[in-house]
């Protein structure tokens, strides 16, 4: 069983061991903060399952943790810790948000209560609004990963936030923008998607901005762009990391005037729209090689979202078979039942570098394909199998462009991640693990350098554990 994840903010060094004692096991994983800043640095690096803070703490206090956790992640329980009873506090405390308040000095067992309430209470949450095999607004999928964007979806939909979704090709960023939309007070006005791939330059701002009649050749009437189009609702660009730097300098002079001026018109015309971008790209990277404005990756960027692909979240793959089983199965007219002991294997092994959108071509495929009620192992025609090992043939080969290009992108990431974490690594070291000034001394912004060093999957406390181990066994 996964340990569940609490988060203990407190000034006091005795609270803070203290309460992490209280809670040793193998139940859970208990982190500590020092402060309020400390605080929000790991909640932007670890999925938490409740915090408990203090109300008095020099700089930051608890109330301003709470409210920065209440923008956040609304449905994370917060145990605030008071140093004195009062009515004001405890109605302060709960008016801003708090699942439940406790006082100094406390008992174990009175933590330890207040703690597994708020932790019954975030289970039944996610029990009542993520944990359904019928799907999430078409979203299928009930593992942990999964639940973590269900949770996102929710929280960001009733803002007018711009929205980064992330993720290989594959992974259903689409849907993702889709159930945005649906939770969202837009939901009655349009969703309007547009892939940045599909189209030349020049057709794309047409399509965008719209133009005005004979602005150039073939304009034989004025069009309407998709930002007017998508007026009062949601617009979806697909792909944007695909978009030349011209159009994305006008891209981004659209989001800041929120005014769009169609190709040849002179006149700007006010937008009101709910952007959702979304690329299978490492846009940061892009900004570096500076292929990507940094200035429009900001302004997209306010709150990001990103998908796993299928081969980690492996826990979902019967319910998405079953799901696409019986969508096919109807559509075509066929009575199947379900995958050959053999078949079944073979797709828990299978790496889907195509994600989601494979596994339902290869089960569409299949359906079509089989005789029987039950799909075989050779319904499947996957190109991975027992009889590529030692032949020459790489694991899994493309069948198409686009799972081409995948495939290429995927190996590009591996082979250049040791460097990457190789260089995080030597930078903490030389600055004796200050995030801060490793930052500096790379000349990296200290969001960028913390999320280079989640992405290698560095974490902070292990290394410095580590580093001392290895210093205690030469001593």
């Amino acid at each position: 069983m996964e340990k569940r994840k609490i988060l203990i903010v407190d000034d006091e060094a005795v609270v803070r061991e203290g309460s992490r004692r209280i809670f040793s096991g193998d139940l859970y994983q208990v982190e500590t903060a020092a402060n309020g800043y400390a605080a929000l640095e790991l909640l932007d690096a670890i999925d938490f399952d409740v915090v408990v803070t203090d109300l008095k703490m020099p700089g930051m206090g608890g109330l301003e943790v709470l409210k920065a956790i209440r923008e956040k992640q609304p449905d994370l329980p917060v145990v605030v810790i008071t140093g004195y009873s009062t009515v004001d506090n405890a109605v302060e405390v709960m008016k801003s948000g708090a699942f439940d308040y406790i006082s100094k000095p406390f008992t174990p067992d009175q933590l330890k209560e207040k703690v597994g309430r708020a932790l019954e209470h975030r289970s039944l949450l996610i029990e009542t609004l993520y944990h359904t095999s019928e799907g999430f607004d078409g979203i299928v999928g009930e593992s942990r990963e999964m639940q973590k964007i269900y949770r996102r979806i929710l929280q960001v939909a009733p803002s007018d936030s711009t929205i980064l979704v992330t993720g290989e090709s594959g992974t259903g960023k689409e849907l993702v923008a889709r159930a945005i939309h649906r939770h969202s007070g837009r939901r009655e006005h349009p969703f309007v998607a547009v892939d940045c791939t599909a189209l030349a330059e020049n057709l794309l701002e047409s399509e965008l901005f719209g133009h005005v009649k004979g602005s150039f050749t073939g304009a034989v009437v004025t069009k309407t762009g998709l930002f007017k189009v998508a007026d009062g609702g949601t617009l979806f660009m697909d792909e944007v990391a695909n978009i030349s730097l011209a159009t994305q300098a006008k891209l981004l002079r659209v989001l800041q005037a929120r005014k769009v001026t169609p190709v040849g018109g002179t006149q700007p015309i006010p937008i009101d729209i709910r952007l959702v971008a979304a690329t299978n790209r490492t846009l940061r990277k892009m900004v570096a090689e500076g292929s990507f404005r940094e200035d429009l990756f900001f302004r997209l960027n306010i709150i990001p979202i990103d998908l796993p692909p299928l081969r980690e979240r492996k826990g979902d793959l019967p319910l998405l078979i079953g799901h696409f089983l019986k969508t096919f199965s109807e559509e075509i007219g066929k009575e199947i039942r379900g995958l050959a002991p053999d078949a079944m294997a073979l797709l828990e092994e299978y790496g889907f570098p195509g994600n989601v959108r494979e596994l339902e071509n290869t089960i569409e495929r299949a359906v079509v394909l089989t005789d029987g009620p039950l799909i075989q192992k050779d319904d499947l025609e996957l190109q991975w199998g027992e009889e590529d090992e030692g032949q020459g043939r790489p694991a899994y080969v493309p069948r198409s462009a686009d799972e081409l290009k995948e495939t290429k992108r995927q190996i590009r990431e591996r082979a250049v991640e040791p460097v990457e974490k190789a260089f995080v690594l030597d930078a903490l070291r030389r600055n004796k693990w200050n995030v801060t000034r490793a930052a500096e001394e790379t000349g990296m912004l200290r969001p960028n350098f913390q999320a280079l060093m989640k992405k290698v999957g560095i974490s902070l406390r292990d290394e410095i554990n580590a580093s001392e181990s290895r210093s205690g066994a030469r001593t």
